[in-house]
């Protein structure tokens, strides 16, 4: 099944159901949010394919913290340009969503036992916005953040998953940003994937597809691979986040299943 096929199945289910899906994008360079490449291209598509959230909670990869997690609090949250040397047609986009913060306050609440703190001074990152602008290019749909805790294992992130699921039943739409693969010391622009980054790309997939939480968390049996594919885990612990949201009765989609600048997956999907 081609990935059109699959959103208008996608688009098709949906209609009769009541509970969100879960989305994982692998959002690249930030040039993507003003260039027609065919990952903004595949994001219209799914934005067309997916319900309207009554908010949507953002994990992004480059909201970093250490021995907390932080959800934003903000009614008004900031566009973040967490990034230099790109053109000025970059920093002048924006995206003026309001935030959830009643939401957001309920999402502390839930995730009570893992120390969540709410926070009113980050605002949209560009693993958020980036996406978003083709999601729902109104920016009509509130949003808010949810930062990934660097100092915990990666067990505890797809545990944070399987808390924030309940958030599927009040129309909320978990959306994960990051990269399968995210290397950028070993990128090369026009070249080939590298052996090892296609091999984690796929390992994660088949775990993803029989489900196995276990591996996809396994620091010590991914071992070198790992390493290779993340000098830091930042990238993959929104992945993380959004498979353990998933449930046995979801079905997957994967869309951009390919490896760019030789060391940087695309590889999104969707659970519904």
């Amino acid at each position: 099944m081609s990935v059109t096929q699959s959103l208008q199945a996608l688009r098709d289910r949906l209609k009769a159901s009541d509970k969100m899906p879960v989305v994982f994008l692998g959002h690249g360079s930030p040039m993507n949010a003003i260039e027609d490449t065919q990952y903004s291209r595949s994001w219209r598509e799914l934005g067309k394919a997916l319900p309207r959230p009554q908010a949507i909670l953002v994990v992004s990869a480059h909201w970093m913290t250490r021995g907390t997690t932080l959800v934003d609090v903000s009614q008004f949250p900031r566009t973040i340009y967490d990034f230099y040397g790109f053109p000025d047609e970059l920093y002048q986009q924006s995206y003026p969503a309001e935030g959830s913060p009643e939401m957001a306050k309920e999402v502390i609440s839930l995730l009570g036992s893992h120390h969540v703190e709410g926070d009113d001074t980050w605002g949209l990152d560009h693993g958020a916005w980036t996406v978003l602008k083709f999601l729902y290019p109104n920016a009509d749909v509130p949003v808010f953040q949810l930062s990934i805790d660097m100092a915990a294992d990666l067990s505890h992130h797809v545990q944070i998953g399987r808390e924030l699921a309940a958030l599927r039943h009040r129309g909320v739409l978990i959306l994960g940003s990051g990269n399968i693969v995210h290397n950028l010391r070993t990128m090369r622009f026009g070249a080939k994937p590298y052996d090892w980054a296609l091999e984690f790309d796929q390992t994660f997939a088949r775990n993803l597809e029989a489900r196995n939480m276990d591996a996809l968390a396994d620091r010590a049996g991914l071992g070198n691979l790992l390493r290779m594919a993340h000098p830091s885990v930042d990238h993959y612990l929104p992945a993380l986040t959004i498979a353990g949201a998933a449930d046995a009765k979801d079905e997957l989609v994967f869309m951009n299943d390919t490896i760019d600048i030789a060391s940087v997956s695309m590889r999104s999907f969707v659970f519904y």
